[in-house]
C-alpha cells in the first residue's frame, strides 16, 4: 500500500512540475501498464489532485485559464501574419465565421478593408472590429457571454449555427493536437467549436507554435472533417510532420503573412 500510494503521489508531483503527465511516460518511469497508470489517474482525479487530459492529466489550475485581454498580446507578430494569410483566403461575397479569440479577432482586424463579405460570429472582437464597416454584413450568433474568452455560447449560439452554413470557419483553440482536436477550458466552447466545423465547407485552425501540441485542459471538440492547421514561423519541424501525418494541411506563415512552406 506504501508503494502504491508512493507511486500516485509522485505521478501528482510530476504533473505539477511537468505540467502535464502522459499515461505512456508515467508507465515507462514506473515500469508498470498504461492499465495501472490509468486506474491511478481516475483514483487521482476523483479525489481532486489532478486534472483528466487526452492522453494523460495535469495538475489542477496548472494552466489557469487567461482573459483575452492577456492573450492579445501574447505573440503578436506571429497572429499578425496567420491573420493576414487568413483574410486573404477569403473572397467578395463569401459568407464566413469567426470564432472568438485573440487570433481570430487579429483576423477580423483585417477584414476591415473587405468588400461585400458575410461574417457570423461568436467573438465580442470581431463584433467590435466590423460594427462600423458598411461593406461587411455582421451576424452576431447570440448566446452567453463568457467574461474570459469574449465569446457568446450556450443553446442560443448553437441553435443559431445549426441553422446556418458558411464557406469558411476560423476557428482559434487553447490548444491543437493531431489526434485530439481542438483544446479548450470548458465544454460548452468544445460543443460550439464541434458544431462550427459541421456548419463550414472549409475549416481554418488558427494557431501560433506555442499552442501545437498543447493540452493545457480537459474539454476538447474534434475535428473529423478535413481542416487546414495555419501556424507561424516559429513552429518545430517534428511537430508539424506530426499533424501532417494524420493528413492535415499545415500552412506555416511568417509575420507579413506570406506562406513558406
Amino acid at each position: 500500500m506504501d508503494r502504491l500510494r508512493a507511486r500516485r503521489d509522485e505521478i501528482v508531483r510530476l504533473a505539477m512540475t511537468t505540467g502535464l503527465a502522459t499515461v505512456e511516460e508515467l508507465a515507462g518511469t514506473f515500469d508498470v501498464t498504461a492499465s495501472t497508470i490509468r486506474r491511478d489517474l481516475a483514483l487521482l482525479t476523483s479525489q481532486g489532485r489532478l486534472t483528466r487530459t487526452l492522453g494523460g492529466a495535469i495538475a489542477p489550475n496548472a494552466h489557469p485559464e487567461a482573459s483575452l485581454r492577456q492573450r492579445t498580446g501574447e505573440a503578436f507578430e506571429a497572429k499578425r501574419g496567420i491573420a493576414r494569410w487568413a483574410a486573404a483566403q477569403i473572397r467578395p461575397g463569401e459568407t464566413v465565421l469567426l470564432d472568438a479569440g485573440s487570433t481570430v479577432g487579429a483576423l477580423a482586424h483585417e477584414l476591415r478593408s473587405a468588400t461585400a463579405l458575410t461574417v457570423a460570429t461568436t467573438g465580442l472582437t470581431a463584433l467590435q472590429e466590423l460594427a462600423d464597416v458598411d461593406a461587411v454584413h455582421v451576424e452576431c450568433l447570440g448566446g452567453t457571454l463568457r467574461h474570459l474568452s469574449q465569446g457568446f455560447v450556450g443553446p442560443l449560439a448553437e441553435a443559431a449555427l445549426e441553422k446556418s452554413t458558411f464557406d469558411r470557419a476560423f476557428l482559434g483553440a487553447d490548444g491543437v493536437t493531431p489526434d485530439g482536436g481542438i483544446c479548450e477550458a470548458d465544454l460548452q466552447q468544445t460543443r460550439l467549436k464541434e458544431l462550427m466545423t459541421r456548419r463550414a465547407e472549409q475549416v481554418y485552425v488558427l494557431v501560433h507554435a506555442g499552442k501545437l501540441l498543447r493540452q493545457p485542459f480537459h474539454a476538447w471538440a474534434p475535428l473529423s472533417r478535413k481542416w487546414t492547421l495555419v501556424t507561424d514561423h516559429q513552429a518545430d519541424s517534428a511537430v508539424i510532420a506530426a499533424f501532417t501525418a494524420n493528413g492535415i494541411e499545415v500552412v506555416i506563415v511568417d509575420p507579413d503573412g506570406h506562406r513558406i512552406n
